[in-house]
């Protein structure tokens, strides 16, 4: 299910562009904000956690995911040369698992692992905190690139699109209304911190819920992807 080639022209669509850059300041911003924090403050648990959540986990990691997915398909469509994947005899969700590879490397290196070596900064004597939001950077990642991944099938505009998304669905609304949590992707994460930390960022949501949903967003959003682009129509306006 997966290709070398594609793979590799996944590397080179993210990396090529000025996405590559942004995915390379978000950890560099992320370990800098947590020794900034722990020279300020100190080893204070809810600083800690704070920072991890407030910008990691809500901000970096679903950044870093929407970067890396919306420079794996989008840039393809917009000059013509998705049209070179399309033509060869590889199964549609081949190339969606190939591309999404990449994007979950990227998840793993700009997100999971920034936020785990952030933890031990803050934290270094609880790496139970930096494991937990290391998982959850890493779990939450790649619900996020599996539902932008199936943005950037449907729109050109996928990161403004996406972008709104985490404004008002993630942001504001998860801030306002408390059923949100059952469809937001950074609850499900927070969750993951919780039972791994043994911390309290999220109520009311049995982990089993939070791990069901993340897997069903990852399989069904890169499944959704596929079917898209086996119907995708090359002289279209996409």
């Amino acid at each position: 299910m997966i290709s070398r080639t594609i793979v590799r022209l996944g590397v080179l669509s993210v990396f090529g562009r000025w996405r590559g850059a942004l995915l390379l300041l978000l950890p560099v911003v992320l370990v800098g904000l947590a020794v900034v924090v722990r020279v300020l403050v100190g080893d204070d648990t809810g600083a800690a956690q704070n920072t991890l959540n407030a910008f990691g986990l809500t901000v970096a990691v679903p950044l870093v995911a929407l970067l890396a997915t919306s420079g794996l398909v989008a840039p393809e469509i917009d000059d013509g040369s998705i049209a070179y994947l399309l033509a060869k005899p590889v199964s549609r969700h081949e190339i969606v698992a190939s591309k999404l590879l990449v994007a979950a490397g990227c998840v793993l290196l700009f997100a999971a692992v920034p936020l785990l070596v952030s933890g031990l900064v803050l934290r270094p004597a609880d790496p139970d905190l930096a494991l937990g939001f290391g998982l959850a950077g890493l779990v939450g990642g790649l619900a996020y690139c599996s539902l932008f991944a199936y943005l950037s099938v449907l729109t050109r505009h996928a990161i403004v699109v996406g972008l709104i998304y985490l404004l008002i669905w993630e942001g504001l609304l998860g801030g306002l209304l408390d059923g949100v949590r059952w469809l937001s992707i950074t609850r499900w994460a927070r969750e993951l911190v919780d039972a791994v930390a043994g911390v309290r960022l999220v109520e009311d949501l049995p982990l089993w819920y939070a791990v069901a949903a993340s897997v069903v967003v990852v399989l069904g959003g890169a499944w959704l992807t596929g079917r898209r682009l086996r119907g995708f129509n090359l002289t279209g306006d996409e």
